[in-house]
């Protein structure tokens, strides 16, 4: 099988070699800062407790553990690895200068994958002599419990390393998303970006509070959404289809985009608002706790999401 190479044991780093772990791939991890690639067997085992009782450690989680391996000396990290999964600083210069690195180090058949979660490949990969081999593969947080993977190819990538990346991301029980082209922000998070721009204004104008923001999400759309998209949410929502729906609905739907909020309602007021509904979970400590109960509750929705799995209709 496949070896993996993670550059980066931060949060995203450790939680793609858990994925990959999980599902049978040894796992080499390289981290530049000493202290965090001491703390990464410590951060795997508690993934592990965290994760076990719902089937989400693999089906021995012990073996799981041990696959990853943490490796002080990059070249080394690197050698032999099919696919390297870069997780590491979202600053351009930052990534120019890694992906050098690694197009330098790495293996010639291996595909080099950013996590960034806007930086563009053709960006940070123009002009290296192994720019062809250069994708993202754009993860969600944590992306060992949100198994989505948008594969972002430049216009340089080779077809060939696009499809061997979605091959391995799919071997590893992600879900891959391929884009055609390349967009700021990709998929994901244009769509949130979207959404949390309206949410701010509707807060900031007084139309509801954060609480009733995040309940309408949570218990509406957020309850549809954790098992079909949007696309297939409008099929179902009128007796002919999508097209039905659109021909009822579109005019409304598009005098709604018309008034809802853009890049103005990312204002320090909105930050206020919000930051003030959750004071008291705002330390570090607490929002730690927090990401521990999100993980929890997304492993248990993982599971539930598998038990209950249907074949695709598209």
């Amino acid at each position: 099988m496949t070896e993996i190479a993670i550059v980066g044991a931060g949060l995203i780093g450790r939680g793609w070699a858990f994925v990959f772990a999980r599902a049978g791939f040894s796992v080499r991890v390289w981290d530049k800062d000493p202290a965090v690639l001491a703390r990464l067997d410590e951060d795997v085992a508690a993934m592990i407790a965290q994760t076990a009782a719902f089937g989400q450690a693999g089906p021995d989680p012990e073996a799981t553990r041990a696959r990853i391996h943490a490796v002080p000396d990059l070249a080394l990290a690197l050698q032999g690895a099919g696919l390297v999964q870069e997780s590491g600083p979202e600053v351009l210069e930052i990534k120019r200068a890694l992906f050098a690195e690694l197009d330098l180090l790495a293996d010639p058949g291996a595909v080099l994958a950013s996590s960034s979660s806007a930086l563009l490949a053709s960006v940070f990969a123009s002009g290296l002599p192994g720019q062809a081999r250069c994708l993202v593969g754009h993860p969600v947080n944590p992306p060992h419990l949100v198994p989505v993977v948008e594969i972002s190819p430049a216009p340089f990538t080779d077809p060939a390393v696009t499809a061997r990346a979605r091959e391995i991301y799919a071997q590893a029980g992600q879900v891959p998303v391929m884009m055609a082209k390349e967009i700021d922000g990709f998929i994901l998070n244009r769509l949130q970006a979207v959404v949390l721009a309206e949410s701010l204004r509707l807060i900031s104008e007084g139309y509801v509070d954060v609480q009733g923001l995040d309940d309408t999400i949570r218990h509406g759309l957020g309850r549809r959404w954790a098992f079909m998209g949007p696309m297939e949410t409008i099929s179902l929502n009128a007796p002919g289809g999508a097209a039905d729906y659109l021909n009822r609905y579109g005019p409304m739907m598009a005098a709604l985009a018309r008034t809802s909020g853009r890049e103005e309602a990312f204002t320090p007021e909105a930050a206020a608002k919000v930051a003030a509904a959750f004071s008291e979970t705002s330390t570090p400590e607490t929002v730690r706790a927090r990401q521990n109960w999100r993980d929890s509750e997304l492993a248990a929705l993982a599971q539930h999401l598998a038990q209950r799995a249907t074949p695709s209709v598209n």
